[in-house]
Protein backbone atom coordinates (compact mmCIF):
# COMPACT_ATOMS: atom_id res chain seq x y z
CA UNK A 1 0.00 0.00 0.00
CA UNK A 2 1.82 3.31 -1.12
CA UNK A 3 0.39 6.63 -2.32
CA UNK A 4 2.14 10.24 -3.85
CA UNK A 5 1.52 11.78 -1.24
CA UNK A 6 4.07 10.09 1.15
CA UNK A 7 5.33 13.27 2.57
CA UNK A 8 3.60 15.90 4.65
CA UNK A 9 4.12 19.19 2.85
CA UNK A 10 3.04 22.29 4.65
CA UNK A 11 3.70 24.50 2.20
CA UNK A 12 1.71 23.04 -0.43
CA UNK A 13 -0.99 22.32 2.13
CA UNK A 14 -1.01 26.29 2.72
CA UNK A 15 -0.86 26.72 -1.11
CA UNK A 16 -4.20 24.86 -1.69
CA UNK A 17 -5.94 25.98 1.06
CA UNK A 18 -5.32 29.68 -0.61
CA UNK A 19 -6.52 28.40 -3.65
CA UNK A 20 -10.08 27.29 -2.10
CA UNK A 21 -9.04 23.51 -2.74
CA UNK A 22 -12.02 21.44 -1.92
CA UNK A 23 -9.05 18.38 -0.07
CA UNK A 24 -7.30 21.53 2.20
CA UNK A 25 -10.25 23.34 2.87
CA UNK A 26 -11.99 20.40 4.42
CA UNK A 27 -9.25 19.08 6.46
CA UNK A 28 -9.40 23.04 7.72
CA UNK A 29 -13.28 23.70 8.30
CA UNK A 30 -12.46 20.38 10.57
CA UNK A 31 -9.91 21.24 12.24
CA UNK A 32 -11.13 24.73 13.50
CA UNK A 33 -14.38 23.89 14.19
CA UNK A 34 -13.86 21.76 16.85
CA UNK A 35 -10.84 24.44 18.10
CA UNK A 36 -13.87 26.71 18.13
CA UNK A 37 -15.95 24.79 20.01
CA UNK A 38 -13.15 24.15 22.68
CA UNK A 39 -12.80 27.97 23.69
CA UNK A 40 -16.26 29.35 22.72
CA UNK A 41 -17.83 26.40 25.15
CA UNK A 42 -15.20 26.36 27.81
CA UNK A 43 -16.79 26.55 31.29
CA UNK A 44 -14.34 28.18 33.35
CA UNK A 45 -11.04 26.42 35.19
CA UNK A 46 -13.43 25.52 38.42
CA UNK A 47 -15.47 23.82 36.01
CA UNK A 48 -13.35 21.95 34.18
CA UNK A 49 -14.17 18.37 35.65
CA UNK A 50 -17.63 19.27 37.36
CA UNK A 51 -19.84 18.41 34.74
CA UNK A 52 -18.46 14.85 33.68
CA UNK A 53 -19.16 13.47 37.97
CA UNK A 54 -18.07 14.24 40.94
CA UNK A 55 -15.44 11.70 41.44
CA UNK A 56 -13.86 12.48 37.94
CA UNK A 57 -10.23 13.88 38.34
CA UNK A 58 -8.66 16.36 36.63
CA UNK A 59 -5.80 13.14 35.93
CA UNK A 60 -8.49 10.90 34.13
CA UNK A 61 -9.09 13.63 32.25
CA UNK A 62 -5.57 13.50 31.50
CA UNK A 63 -5.76 9.46 30.66
CA UNK A 64 -9.02 10.27 28.41
CA UNK A 65 -6.32 12.47 26.36
CA UNK A 66 -3.71 10.20 26.48
CA UNK A 67 -6.54 7.60 25.00
CA UNK A 68 -8.02 9.68 22.50
CA UNK A 69 -4.80 10.31 20.47
CA UNK A 70 -3.72 6.43 20.41
CA UNK A 71 -7.29 5.94 19.18
CA UNK A 72 -6.77 9.00 16.69
CA UNK A 73 -3.70 7.24 15.54
CA UNK A 74 -5.36 3.83 15.05
CA UNK A 75 -8.51 5.47 12.74
CA UNK A 76 -5.49 7.49 10.61
CA UNK A 77 -3.73 4.26 9.70
CA UNK A 78 -6.98 2.24 9.19
CA UNK A 79 -10.04 3.90 8.46
CA UNK A 80 -12.16 2.89 11.76
CA UNK A 81 -11.50 2.25 15.73
CA UNK A 82 -11.66 5.21 16.94
CA UNK A 83 -15.10 4.81 18.83
CA UNK A 84 -14.14 1.21 19.40
CA UNK A 85 -11.54 2.37 21.29
CA UNK A 86 -12.80 5.10 23.51
CA UNK A 87 -15.90 4.02 24.21
CA UNK A 88 -15.54 1.28 26.15
CA UNK A 89 -12.48 2.73 28.27
CA UNK A 90 -14.72 6.36 29.01
CA UNK A 91 -18.05 4.24 29.63
CA UNK A 92 -16.04 2.37 32.21
CA UNK A 93 -15.41 5.04 34.46
CA UNK A 94 -18.36 8.00 33.21
CA UNK A 95 -21.89 7.09 33.08
CA UNK A 96 -21.88 5.23 29.67
CA UNK A 97 -24.72 7.74 28.04
CA UNK A 98 -22.34 10.75 28.71
CA UNK A 99 -19.57 9.25 26.96
CA UNK A 100 -21.80 8.29 24.09
CA UNK A 101 -23.12 11.52 23.61
CA UNK A 102 -19.48 13.65 24.16
CA UNK A 103 -17.88 11.02 21.90
CA UNK A 104 -19.71 12.18 18.67
CA UNK A 105 -18.35 15.39 18.49
CA UNK A 106 -14.01 13.35 18.02
CA UNK A 107 -15.11 10.93 15.35
CA UNK A 108 -17.43 13.98 13.45
CA UNK A 109 -13.91 15.72 13.17
CA UNK A 110 -11.66 12.59 12.23
CA UNK A 111 -14.21 11.67 9.56
CA UNK A 112 -15.02 14.80 7.91
CA UNK A 113 -11.06 15.58 8.11
CA UNK A 114 -10.30 11.83 6.21
CA UNK A 115 -13.07 13.17 3.87
CA UNK A 116 -10.82 15.79 2.61
CA UNK A 117 -7.86 13.91 3.43
CA UNK A 118 -8.56 11.08 1.00
CA UNK A 119 -10.45 13.84 -1.35
CA UNK A 120 -13.75 11.58 -1.65
CA UNK A 121 -16.52 13.88 -2.86
CA UNK A 122 -20.03 14.01 -4.86
CA UNK A 123 -18.65 10.80 -7.00
CA UNK A 124 -19.00 8.22 -4.37
CA UNK A 125 -22.40 10.27 -2.82
CA UNK A 126 -23.66 9.82 -6.39
CA UNK A 127 -22.70 6.09 -5.82
CA UNK A 128 -23.88 5.09 -2.76
CA UNK A 129 -26.59 7.50 -2.04
CA UNK A 130 -28.98 4.55 -1.03
CA UNK A 131 -26.17 3.89 1.75
CA UNK A 132 -25.77 7.15 2.74
CA UNK A 133 -29.60 8.00 3.34
CA UNK A 134 -30.40 4.26 5.24
CA UNK A 135 -27.18 5.15 7.63
CA UNK A 136 -28.81 8.73 8.30
CA UNK A 137 -32.37 6.91 9.32
CA UNK A 138 -30.64 4.38 11.60
CA UNK A 139 -28.73 6.85 13.41
CA UNK A 140 -32.19 8.96 13.65
CA UNK A 141 -33.68 6.32 15.42
CA UNK A 142 -30.62 5.24 17.27
CA UNK A 143 -30.46 8.80 19.27
CA UNK A 144 -34.41 8.42 19.98
CA UNK A 145 -33.40 5.50 21.57
CA UNK A 146 -30.93 6.97 23.17
CA UNK A 147 -33.05 9.65 24.81
CA UNK A 148 -35.60 7.17 25.69
CA UNK A 149 -33.84 4.61 26.99
CA UNK A 150 -30.21 3.71 28.69
CA UNK A 151 -28.25 1.35 26.87
CA UNK A 152 -26.76 -0.25 29.51
CA UNK A 153 -24.24 -2.89 28.80
CA UNK A 154 -26.42 -5.74 26.84
CA UNK A 155 -25.75 -3.53 23.18
CA UNK A 156 -22.06 -3.58 23.34
CA UNK A 157 -22.20 -6.93 24.68
CA UNK A 158 -24.16 -7.75 21.51
CA UNK A 159 -21.55 -5.77 19.29
CA UNK A 160 -18.54 -7.84 20.96
CA UNK A 161 -20.13 -10.91 19.65
CA UNK A 162 -20.64 -10.00 16.20
CA UNK A 163 -17.05 -8.31 16.47
CA UNK A 164 -15.63 -11.63 17.39
CA UNK A 165 -17.85 -13.57 14.97
CA UNK A 166 -16.36 -11.39 12.08
CA UNK A 167 -13.01 -12.10 13.37
CA UNK A 168 -12.69 -15.93 13.71
CA UNK A 169 -15.16 -16.10 10.41
CA UNK A 170 -11.88 -14.07 9.27
CA UNK A 171 -9.11 -16.36 11.16
CA UNK A 172 -10.64 -19.74 9.47
CA UNK A 173 -10.89 -18.24 6.63
CA UNK A 174 -7.73 -17.37 5.85
CA UNK A 175 -8.34 -13.57 5.93
CA UNK A 176 -10.68 -13.97 3.07
CA UNK A 177 -11.07 -11.15 0.87
CA UNK A 178 -14.04 -10.87 -1.87
CA UNK A 179 -13.00 -7.68 -3.84
CA UNK A 180 -15.33 -6.04 -6.13
CA UNK A 181 -17.75 -8.15 -4.50
CA UNK A 182 -20.36 -6.24 -2.32
CA UNK A 183 -23.89 -6.09 -2.77
CA UNK A 184 -26.46 -3.25 -2.76
CA UNK A 185 -28.83 -4.52 -0.54
CA UNK A 186 -26.06 -5.83 1.97
CA UNK A 187 -24.20 -2.58 2.16
CA UNK A 188 -27.31 -0.85 2.58
CA UNK A 189 -28.82 -3.08 5.38
CA UNK A 190 -25.03 -2.44 6.86
CA UNK A 191 -25.07 1.30 6.41
CA UNK A 192 -28.71 1.01 8.42
CA UNK A 193 -27.01 -0.56 11.21
CA UNK A 194 -24.04 1.48 11.34
CA UNK A 195 -26.30 4.57 12.00
CA UNK A 196 -28.33 2.89 14.76
CA UNK A 197 -25.20 1.51 16.63
CA UNK A 198 -23.13 4.13 16.38
CA UNK A 199 -26.56 6.44 17.60
CA UNK A 200 -27.46 3.94 20.41
CA UNK A 201 -24.17 2.81 21.78
CA UNK A 202 -21.32 4.79 19.88
CA UNK A 203 -19.71 1.18 18.83
CA UNK A 204 -20.37 0.45 15.10
CA UNK A 205 -18.43 -2.92 13.58
CA UNK A 206 -20.62 -3.90 10.76
CA UNK A 207 -19.95 -1.24 8.05
CA UNK A 208 -16.23 -1.27 8.57
CA UNK A 209 -16.42 -5.53 9.02
CA UNK A 210 -18.30 -5.53 5.59
CA UNK A 211 -15.55 -2.78 3.76
CA UNK A 212 -12.84 -4.86 5.23
CA UNK A 213 -14.06 -7.77 3.41
CA UNK A 214 -15.43 -6.53 -0.30
CA UNK A 215 -13.29 -3.22 -0.42
CA UNK A 216 -9.59 -3.81 -0.76
CA UNK A 217 -8.80 -0.08 -2.44
CA UNK A 218 -7.40 1.69 1.10
CA UNK A 219 -8.09 5.18 0.07
CA UNK A 220 -11.62 4.08 -0.92
CA UNK A 221 -12.03 1.99 1.71
CA UNK A 222 -11.09 4.67 4.39
CA UNK A 223 -12.55 7.64 2.21
CA UNK A 224 -15.83 5.72 2.27
CA UNK A 225 -16.15 4.66 5.63
CA UNK A 226 -15.47 8.56 6.65
CA UNK A 227 -18.27 9.84 4.35
CA UNK A 228 -20.78 7.57 5.79
CA UNK A 229 -19.35 8.07 9.51
CA UNK A 230 -19.47 11.96 9.18
CA UNK A 231 -22.71 11.86 7.52
CA UNK A 232 -24.06 9.84 10.96
CA UNK A 233 -22.26 11.78 13.17
CA UNK A 234 -23.56 14.99 11.69
CA UNK A 235 -26.95 13.78 12.04
CA UNK A 236 -26.65 12.79 15.51
CA UNK A 237 -24.88 16.18 16.91
CA UNK A 238 -27.39 17.97 15.14
CA UNK A 239 -30.33 15.88 16.55
CA UNK A 240 -28.85 15.88 20.06
CA UNK A 241 -28.85 19.88 19.89
CA UNK A 242 -31.88 20.62 18.77
CA UNK A 243 -34.07 18.07 19.41
CA UNK A 244 -33.03 16.18 22.91
CA UNK A 245 -31.30 17.62 26.09
CA UNK A 246 -28.80 15.20 25.84
CA UNK A 247 -26.19 17.75 24.28
CA UNK A 248 -25.36 20.74 26.70
CA UNK A 249 -22.73 22.76 26.18
CA UNK A 250 -20.43 21.77 28.49
CA UNK A 251 -20.59 18.39 27.11
CA UNK A 252 -20.10 20.28 23.49
CA UNK A 253 -16.69 21.89 24.70
CA UNK A 254 -15.53 18.58 26.28
CA UNK A 255 -16.37 16.79 23.01
CA UNK A 256 -14.06 19.36 21.15
CA UNK A 257 -11.06 19.03 23.52
CA UNK A 258 -10.89 15.80 23.14
CA UNK A 259 -11.08 16.37 19.18
CA UNK A 260 -8.82 18.74 19.29
CA UNK A 261 -6.31 16.49 21.04
CA UNK A 262 -7.19 13.54 18.75
CA UNK A 263 -5.51 15.40 15.46
CA UNK A 264 -2.08 14.75 17.12
CA UNK A 265 -3.09 11.23 17.23
CA UNK A 266 -4.89 11.35 13.53
CA UNK A 267 -1.83 13.31 12.16
CA UNK A 268 0.62 10.47 13.03
CA UNK A 269 -1.72 7.48 12.26
CA UNK A 270 -2.58 9.58 8.38
CA UNK A 271 1.39 9.85 8.12
CA UNK A 272 2.09 5.81 8.97
CA UNK A 273 -0.88 4.94 6.60
CA UNK A 274 0.77 6.50 3.33
CA UNK A 275 4.36 4.87 4.00
CA UNK A 276 4.85 1.38 2.24
CA UNK A 277 2.41 -1.10 4.36
CA UNK A 278 2.61 -4.54 3.33
CA UNK A 279 -1.51 -5.49 2.35
CA UNK A 280 -1.26 -8.72 4.41
CA UNK A 281 0.40 -6.78 7.51
CA UNK A 282 -2.40 -4.20 6.99
CA UNK A 283 -5.22 -6.89 6.87
CA UNK A 284 -3.57 -8.96 10.19
CA UNK A 285 -3.69 -5.70 12.26
CA UNK A 286 -7.21 -4.92 11.10
CA UNK A 287 -8.36 -8.04 12.25
CA UNK A 288 -6.22 -8.68 15.43
CA UNK A 289 -7.38 -4.59 16.42
CA UNK A 290 -11.11 -6.14 16.32
CA UNK A 291 -10.01 -9.20 18.65
CA UNK A 292 -8.54 -6.98 21.21
CA UNK A 293 -11.39 -4.30 20.96
CA UNK A 294 -14.33 -7.29 21.32
CA UNK A 295 -11.96 -8.98 24.59
CA UNK A 296 -11.57 -5.77 26.22
CA UNK A 297 -15.66 -5.35 25.96
CA UNK A 298 -16.13 -8.57 27.54
CA UNK A 299 -14.30 -7.79 30.17
CA UNK A 300 -16.17 -4.42 30.44
CA UNK A 301 -19.68 -6.24 29.94
CA UNK A 302 -19.95 -9.66 31.42
CA UNK A 303 -19.45 -9.28 34.78
CA UNK A 304 -22.31 -6.69 35.23
CA UNK A 305 -24.66 -8.94 32.53
CA UNK A 306 -23.83 -12.23 34.50
CA UNK A 307 -22.31 -12.31 37.89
Amino acid sequence: MSSSHSHLNAVQFLKNLRNLRYREVVMMVATLAVVAGSVVFFPGVENIAKGVQSDVSVNLLALFVVVAVLAGAVKGMIGFGYALITTPIFASVIDPTLAVVVLAIPPWMINMFQIGETDTGLEFVREEWVLLALATVGSVLGVFFLAQFRTGPIVPFLIALIILGYVVFQVVENFVTIEEAHHPIGLSVAGFLEGFLLAAANLGPLLPAYFHTFERDVERYIGGLSMVLGTIFTVRILQMVFFTELMTTYRLWLGSVIAVVTIVGLLLGTYLRRLEVDQEKFNRFVVGLLFLISLNIFRKTIPTLFF
